[in-house]
């Protein structure tokens, strides 16, 4: 799938792949660049961010900026990062929170994406999903046992749990987390920036 990034973009926005499947007309979210040496890895737009068009919009995306420190305007420029979900539109609510990205953005957007980000450097890999796609058999049986052996994925991937309110539970089981990952994924990010 050769072309330039701009078609690229162009053709993602008006995927309509699985919107047969989605509760709301597709509106994929997505931001990247050529330029971009980090990549966010995250799972699929909450209700928010679908209503805002803006990824990470919402608390969730306050926490992971708090993780990386680093401000809304650095998180927004894509000098320095993208921003590409394992699925591209809001897929809708589930017993336990949003379901699951759609496979089909993945399956479809995401090899073509990696080859137009020449200067990456690190992948910020967000939530089991991202994970599997990334990491295939090298993924840990459980997300916490991935996150726990972050330092087997590094310098190419950073492993995170998803930052999200209802993961509140996690991080009070998991304080290893905040307390040794964390601080780590600021350092790592902020070598980056400078």
């Amino acid at each position: 799938m050769n072309g330039t990034i701009t078609e690229l973009k162009r053709n993602i926005k008006a995927c309509t792949l699985c919107e047969a499947d989605l509760p709301f007309p597709a509106k994929p979210i997505f931001s990247f660049s050529a330029i971009s040496k980090i990549l966010i890895v995250g799972q699929a737009p909450g209700i928010k961010v679908h209503e805002s068009g803006t990824p990470w919009n919402d608390a969730s995306g306050d926490r992971l900026r708090e993780w990386m420190q680093v401000s809304k305007e650095q998180f927004y420029n894509t000098k320095y990062f993208s921003i590409v979900p394992m699925g591209f539109c809001y897929p809708g609510k589930g017993k336990s929170g949003d379901l699951p990205p759609r496979p089909e953005c993945a399956e479809k957007w995401m090899s073509p994406i990696l080859e137009k980000l020449p200067k990456r450097q690190l992948t910020l890999l967000i939530g089991q999903y991202a994970q599997g796609w990334f990491l295939k058999s090298r993924k840990k049986p459980t997300l916490t046992e991935t996150v726990k052996n972050w330092k087997l994925y590094l310098p190419e991937y950073f492993v995170l749990p998803h930052p999200s309110p209802r993961n509140n539970i996690w991080l009070k089981k998991n304080p290893w987390f905040e307390k040794k990952l964390v601080p780590q994924l600021g350092k790592r990010i902020t070598e980056y920036l400078s």
